[in-house]
């Protein structure tokens, strides 16, 4: 059998959805196409009939993992907009936690420039809800998606080496208990939102008239 006759016997889906198991019971590192196409039954050539390359697979995860991290339209219904993006911001860590290595498959994604970007979008949109430019929003948006994924990766790093039991506890350890972790999500997400809030169109500065703030000159 050939190998496009033998990826015919899966289809795309099949394909991702036992990476995607494969990705949670061993990590990034252990997702090979070998490993892939033997959980499959088919040979590694075959895997390419759906997926030309290991990036292009990898988008495909980083996909899913974000698409199952949308928050509830239901929820976000009658949320103003600072309460939206954090709704957004706390879903999308629920997202990359649900799955091993899971932030670091989506910031890997984002830094090639492949797959959907739909987290940049959804938290885009979210600002954009504010009044706020176009280009606003984006830079809003790309500073909150970073933070996510450097907090949430900085977190499954933990877990897994305490998984280990090599987990350090000396000065340059984590201050916080591996419990305050949402918390600290939660602080780190409300600077960034607050932040962004204080720019808000027609909000007038603190201890200001709401004209330009005057510069003191030396």
């Amino acid at each position: 059998m050939t190998g496009n006759e033998s990826g015919r016997r899966h289809t795309r889906d099949d394909v991702a959805e036992t990476a995607l198991r494969i990705l949670d019971d061993y990590g990034l590192p252990d997702l090979t196409m070998r490993r892939l196409a033997a959980a499959l039954d088919v040979q590694p050539s075959a895997l390419y009939w759906h997926f030309p390359n290991k990036q292009t697979l990898l988008a495909e995860l980083a996909d899913r993992i974000v698409a199952r991290g949308a928050a509830p339209s239901s929820a976000a219904a009658g949320l103003g907009w600072p309460d939206r993006l954090r709704a957004e911001a706390a879903a999308l860590r629920d997202a990359l936690l649900a799955y091993r290595d899971g932030a670091e498959v989506v910031a890997s994604t984002y830094a090639l420039g492949l797959g959907d970007a739909a987290a940049q979008r959804r938290l885009a949109e979210a600002a954009a809800a504010g009044g706020f430019d176009a280009e606003t929003s984006d830079r809003a948006a790309t500073a909150l998606l970073h933070f996510v994924l450097g907090h949430v990766s900085h977190e499954q790093q933990r877990m897994q080496f305490d998984s280990i039991g090599v987990l350090a506890t000396g000065q340059a350890a984590d201050p916080l208990d591996r419990s305050d972790s949402a918390a600290a999500f939660a602080f780190g997400a409300d600077l960034l939102v607050g932040g962004l809030e204080r720019l808000a169109p027609g909000r007038t500065p603190a201890g200001g008239t709401g004209g330009e703030v005057s510069r003191s000159r030396t």
